[in-house]
């Protein structure tokens, strides 16, 4: 009956687009993709112009449409990327042409695209008629991702397959709505009194949608390092969506397991995340090889993940389910990351889940979005909740390391600073060139190391999301400051130890909390050494052996180079600056918290220690009078 019943709503929709179209369009067919509906036509150029008419349909159905070329006419992809490369001019400069057959799109990555899109779009007009394919311009990345070229032709080869999911998802996201829109209960799933395994299962009578999937990197135990997925609340076959906040482990490291458990539903989030989460999987697995750990996915996983995944822009509105409508806003935490506004029904409940959020502007982002159309419920992160942790300014954080760096230089000794590949690596890398640039900071070489490089090319990649100074850097005065003369990346493990031997230097190398990675045997060679020095500039979660040197542990036991156990002396300094993390400190948590506009009904405190969170919560309710609570793992919570 249900089936009957969209296919109905299907019905109208359609003959309504079709009476408000221009006939010469020849539409051929009306699709549900996704969370918009297709319209395909063999002379897309002519929808496209009158762009107006789409608009006026949108208004009237409220579902996103998107215009596609029928695959029916389009030019096969040989010629229609000949026939693009003779109508974009050569001061274009294209860089590369791929083609999505799934989207009906040419991409076209150029170093000018204003040259490509041409006066009031005349070149794209061009384009689309005589190709019968959709371009999408992008600006040409400064350095070149392995990762989102890999990507790309993954989703070209698997277009396909890649059409079915977004069909699938389409009829079940505009599915009629089997109950009266009420009952929104959440269910705390992970990062409840904990940092690690982020999860938060959100239900109503209709819909579930899942936010975030991590896992704990500080614990070896799948029992205490996986969300408890074995909660009665939680249905894989029921999930419709999964919404990835960032790319850190902790939020999206065991989002493939799903996939190998049959889910096949849509995974949203933003175009950077898609790419850094995609990275960090394959790191994590490549990672647990090395070590002899059996890992819970594979890549055949991760792959899917690729596949199912829809990526959003910031403020734009989505259905992701019958009775879900899911917004992204910048969070400032790391590149792309988000925070997810779930908008229940027609106005009847607003969740905000924050994510990791900082709020206050670096040099490498924008600080966190604090007005929200609605908000009923907020779920906010809590790391430095304690009435301790209060950092230090950006400019004392930055003066601090110079003064670090500078006086371990001048004693003859190496800088080693673990970083997390994505956010720290990148903040650090600019704040080392500006200051060695302006002459405040000793010059000496700095060696970049693991997946560092390639992150910072997905940066490149997605300028749009970085802050203004770097993102005008990038794109008006084509200086791009992460390709720094100071810089020199380590492309293979045999340069390592001309590294470790050679004179003082500065080493950014992964993982950020030393738990594997190229760090490790620059840990193991330097921490005997007085001289040197480690510089945490990231949070350190409870367990890992970053935490452990931090707390200043003596001696650790690592493997040697023959593979065999041996103990290290640590003897090198350990400094600690905290002013460079991507989460707010107290004092930012509580003017975001208190000063929300709207000002929300009730506030559930996650993702840090229990003691600090349960002093931010009070503190928050006798000063602002919100209820905020603060839940443990596998409650749940009735909202309406």
């Amino acid at each position: 009956m249900a089936r009957t019943q969209q296919d109905k709503d299907k019905v109208e929709i359609t003959q309504y687009i079709l009476q408000h179209v221009p006939k010469e369009a020849e539409v051929t067919r009306i699709e549900y993709e996704g969370p918009m509906l297709s319209v395909y036509t063999k002379k897309p150029e002519i929808l496209v112009d009158q762009s107006g008419v789409i608009a006026e349909i949108v208004g009237v159905i409220r579902k996103r449409i998107v215009v596609r070329p029928d695959p029916s006419v389009r030019l096969p992809e040989v010629e229609a990327e000949k026939i693009t490369r003779e109508l974009i001019a050569k001061e274009a400069e294209i860089t590369d042409i791929n083609f999505d057959p799934s989207l009906g799109e040419i991409i076209i990555e150029t170093k000018k695209p204003g040259l490509v899109i041409g006066r009031n779009g005349v070149v794209l007009q061009e384009i689309i008629k005589k190709t019968k394919w959709r371009p999408h311009v992008l600006r040409s990345p400064p350095i070149k991702s392995k990762i989102v070229t890999n990507m790309r032709h993954y989703l070209h080869s698997e277009s396909q397959e890649r059409e079915r999911i977004l069909r699938t998802i389409g009829e079940r996201i505009f599915r009629p709505k089997t109950y009266d829109v009420g009952d929104v209960r959440l269910t705390v799933l992970g990062a409840a009194q904990e940092v690690g395994r982020s999860a938060f299962l959100v239900k109503t009578r209709e819909s579930s949608v899942l936010l975030d999937c991590g896992i704990n990197p500080g614990s070896q135990r799948p029992f205490e390092s996986f969300p408890r997925f074995d909660c009665p609340e939680f249905q894989i076959d029921s999930l419709d969506a999964v919404v990835i906040t960032h790319a850190h482990l902790d939020h999206c490291g065991l989002l493939p397991f799903l996939y190998k458990y049959g889910y096949d539903g849509p995974v949203y989030c933003s175009a950077p995340t898609s790419n850094l989460m995609t990275m960090l999987q394959l790191d994590y697995l490549d990672v647990a090889g090395k070590q002899g750990v059996t890992p819970y996915y594979d890549q055949k996983d991760v792959r899917e993940c690729v596949l199912h995944t829809i990526p959003l822009r910031y403020g734009v509105v989505t259905d992701i389910a019958p009775d879900i409508r899911l917004t992204l806003h910048n969070s400032g935490h790391i590149l792309g990351s988000s925070m997810a506004h779930l908008h229940i029904g027609e106005g009847l409940h607003n969740i905000v889940y924050t994510g990791d959020y900082k709020f206050a502007r670096t040099m490498l982002l924008e600080a966190a979005a604090n007005e929200f159309p609605r908000v009923e419920t907020i779920i906010s992160e809590s790391t430095y909740g304690g009435s301790d942790d209060v950092m230090p300014t950006r400019i004392e954080a930055e003066e601090r390391l110079t003064h670090v760096i500078n006086a371990t230089l001048e004693r003859g000794g190496k800088v080693l600073i673990p970083v997390p590949a994505v956010g720290r690596a990148q903040e650090i890398m600019l704040i080392i060139n500006g200051y060695m640039k302006r002459g405040m900071m000793k010059e000496a070489p700095v060696f970049i190391e693991g997946m560092i490089s390639e992150a910072t090319a997905i940066h490149t990649a997605y300028p749009e999301y970085l802050g203004r100074e770097v993102r005008h850097s990038i794109l008006h005065e084509e200086v791009n400051p992460f390709q720094s003369d100071y810089f020199t990346i380590v492309d293979h493990p045999s340069e390592r130890s001309g590294i470790i031997e050679g004179k003082p230097c500065i080493v950014l190398a992964t993982s950020g909390m030393l738990e594997g990675g190229p760090v490790i045997e620059y840990f193991k060679n330097w921490a005997d050494t007085q001289n040197n020095t480690i510089i945490f500039v990231s949070y350190q979660i409870e367990g890992t052996m970053g935490r452990r040197v931090q707390k200043g542990i003596n001696e650790v036991t690592m493997m040697d180079n023959e593979g065999k156990m041996a103990v290290v002396q640590c003897k090198l300094q350990v400094e600690s600056i905290e002013g460079f993390s991507g989460h707010s400190d107290r004092r930012q948590l509580v003017a975001y918290l208190t000063n929300l506009s709207p000002k929300p009904e009730r506030i559930f405190l996650c993702h840090g220690e229990k003691s600090k969170i349960i002093n931010l919560a009070n503190y928050i309710e006798n000063k602002a009078g919100i209820t905020t609570v603060v839940p443990s793992v596998m409650e749940t919570f009735r909202l309406l």
